[in-house]
């Protein structure tokens, strides 16, 4: 299945499970209904801005939506079968290194943001979790709610999702995180 595939797959039966309509899911997220629909039927791939606002409305990891579910995940989950999507925009490049776990198991993912890209997201209502965040390569700039931190390689930063959340690379090279995630 590919990537958008999956999305698509996810988006609909997420919000199906959870009985929303597209009109309802449009609204609390601030997507367009059109939108929503273009990205369920593949006719459209979302950025990354746009999936963390369905994500938030949601209340799910993006991991939950770039993943399949997998209850009893494997113990070697080789690279090429680690999902990866780019952001169509600005060619953000995410790769799911281990898949969701409905047991609320940590998620690890690996982000490289070219130079120059920024990526926001909205804080989320329901069900937040914890990210920590370490600098492989390259710089990275995050304001979290009203904090800034300017991050460089080995640096580490443990912030929630409750808050809106940016992005920045403001390096001239692309930059390099890994993310793990966490009920707590």
């Amino acid at each position: 299945m590919s990537i958008d595939q999956l999305i698509a797959t996810r988006l609909q039966s997420l919000r199906k499970t959870q009985g929303l309509s597209l009109e309802q899911l449009a609204s609390s997220s601030g997507v367009s209904k059109a939108m929503i629909s273009k990205i369920e039927r593949q006719d459209s791939s979302p950025s990354a801005s746009l999936l963390g606002r369905l994500a938030a409305s949601l209340g799910v990891s993006l991991a939950h939506l770039l993943s399949e579910e997998n209850p009893q995940p494997a113990p070697l989950r080789p690279r090429a079968q680690q999902e990866v999507w780019q952001d169509p925009d600005i060619a953000y490049l995410r790769r799911q290194v281990t898949t969701h776990e409905e047991n609320g198991g940590p998620e690890l993912v690996e982000i490289t943001l070219p130079a120059g890209a920024r990526v926001s997201y909205p804080g989320w209502h329901q069900q937040a979790y914890k990210q920590r965040l370490w600098m492989v390569d390259g710089t990275l700039d995050i304001r979290y709610g009203d904090e800034n931190y300017a991050l460089a390689a080995g640096d580490a930063l443990t912030f929630g999702v409750d808050l809106p959340v940016t992005f920045s690379n403001p390096g001239s090279q692309p930059c390099r995180y890994l993310l793990v995630m966490s009920d707590k």
